[in-house]
């Protein structure tokens, strides 16, 4: 079996690389990545032996048509998909999101090749924090930033493929990763990384807002049983039932496991228009395709938040050189 994983030096993507080597090793695995700030070869580094890489823009044509052509399955992880910079610059996220998955189709399209389609519980906009509901795969998309939107735009271009021209392909909707080989600018590793250079972590607002964290293993084991067992067409949430843990009690379980005392923190300005809560209803994919999440419940965080301190700490150089820079940003915002 070939698999051309896009965006696959990035961390969910790189992640499902090292998951799928392990848990398949049968795979042929192809990766292309432009390699943007949020792509790093080190991700790969261990394994590059066993993959072709392949240094690309997914909005190259004839590119992405030469891959998909000599490929069995395509996994769909290329995105720019951080909220603050698309405050900064839309632009690129209108390229890659939505030129790029645009081109992607059209390749799947010419050769009938099956695609999944990786995207975010982000379309969905947000949910009042004193709201009971939790997003399924039926609900309106609401998007609330540029990121966001143009993942929505991405969402509906394959439906529309699928729908028009038959294409075979599934989406899958996933709720906030954290693990390791995320990139330091990202919530958890940014105050993972601050305690690890004495510096307080930074707490946005009150710290109110709430996001069902998912270890990125939990989410990868959810895209293998998709490829699996899907039938062609259908749309997944995933999600692990960590919704009732705001953001303010995971900076203070990072500060406690990291043996400071829980009030270690610093808050900062909110970020503009910052979505409140979301919470996913993955019980489709529970019930039909039988995943089960391991990190799982606020005890269950804990142990991937430690798995993912450990990474952090004992993989410094992967992420020291950049830290000062990506500080220096958030501090010009009051960050």
């Amino acid at each position: 079996m070939k698999l051309l994983i896009t965006g696959g030096a990035g961390f969910i993507g790189s992640n499902f690389v090292h998951y799928t080597l392990k848990n398949r090793p049968e795979y042929e695995i192809t990766v292309i990545d432009k390699l943007t700030y949020a792509g790093n070869l080190g991700n790969l580094s261990s394994i590059k032996d066993r993959i072709t890489f392949i240094e690309g823009d997914i909005c190259n044509t004839e590119l992405i048509d030469q891959l998909v052509s000599n490929t069995d399955i395509i996994v769909h992880f290329a995105a720019e998909s951080h909220n603050d910079n698309s405050i900064r610059n839309p632009r690129p996220f209108v390229d890659t999101n939505i030129i790029g998955t645009y081109t992607i189709l059209e390749a799947v399209r010419k050769y009938g090749k099956r695609l999944h389609h990786i995207s975010t519980d982000e379309v969905f906009g947000d949910l009042e924090l004193d709201d009971p509901n939790r997003f399924t795969e039926e609900t309106p998309y609401n998007p609330s930033s540029p990121y966001s939107a143009t993942k929505a735009g991405s969402d509906h271009l394959v439906r529309a493929w699928v729908r028009t021209f038959g294409l075979k392909a599934t989406i899958s909707n996933c709720s906030n990763n954290y693990g390791p080989r995320q990139h330091i600018e990202k919530f958890i590793p940014r105050q993972i990384t601050n305690i690890l250079s004495d510096i307080k972590p930074k707490l946005y607002g009150t710290g109110e807002q709430v996001r069902d964290w998912i270890h990125v293993d939990d989410h990868n084991a959810a895209v293998h049983l998709i490829l699996d067992k899907s039938p062609i067409g259908e749309t997944w949430i995933i999600g692990a039932d960590n919704d009732h843990v705001n953001n303010k009690t995971v900076i203070e379980m990072i500060c406690d496991l990291m043996g400071k005392g829980a009030d270690w923190y610093e808050h900062v300005n909110d970020r503009p228009g910052h979505d409140m809560r979301y919470a996913m209803d993955s019980s489709k994919l529970r019930r039909e395709l039988g995943w089960t999440p391991r990190y799982t419940d606020q005890d269950g965080m804990k142990n991937g938040l430690l798995q993912t301190i450990e990474w952090y700490r004992a993989n410094e150089d992967w992420w020291r050189a950049e830290k000062t820079a990506v500080e220096e940003a958030y501090a010009k915002q009051g960050q």
